[in-house]
């Protein structure tokens, strides 16, 4: 598929797709008899990764290592779990933490309802 419909499948920009391609993320993508990046299934199931890594909140440098080490083989499964877990916790508490705002937000509005009261009068 092309970078268009490959940028329209992963809801990702053709920019992207390329910055993404330079800095390392993806694989220098196989190109047709004109020149123009072609992108496999396979391709589209590593971005879906990758977005959702990006999504959780994965700094750049970290999803480029884990793209390292994918590359360097089998050999790399261990530290590439270590990576992975130590993501995990960062959004377990980045969880935790939005689950304390969420409560102090859900009883801000429920202060606001019980008094009756416009949102200038209360904090």
């Amino acid at each position: 598929m092309t970078i268009q419909e490959a940028a329209q499948r992963s809801g990702l920009s053709a920019h992207t797709l390329r910055y993404y391609e330079r800095i390392g993320l993806i694989h220098s993508v196989g190109r047709n008899s004109s020149g123009h990046r072609e992108y496999a299934e396979q391709d589209l199931q590593w971005l879906e990764f990758l977005t959702r890594l990006r999504m959780t909140g994965m700094p750049i440098a970290e999803m480029c290592r884990y793209a390292e080490l994918r590359r360097m083989g089998e050999h790399t499964a261990d530290e590439r779990r270590e990576l992975l877990e130590r993501h995990r916790e960062h959004v377990r508490s980045r969880i935790a933490q939005l689950s304390q705002d969420l409560a102090v937000l859900d009883y801000k509005i429920e202060s606001y309802r019980e008094q009756g009261c416009s949102p200038r009068t209360l904090l």
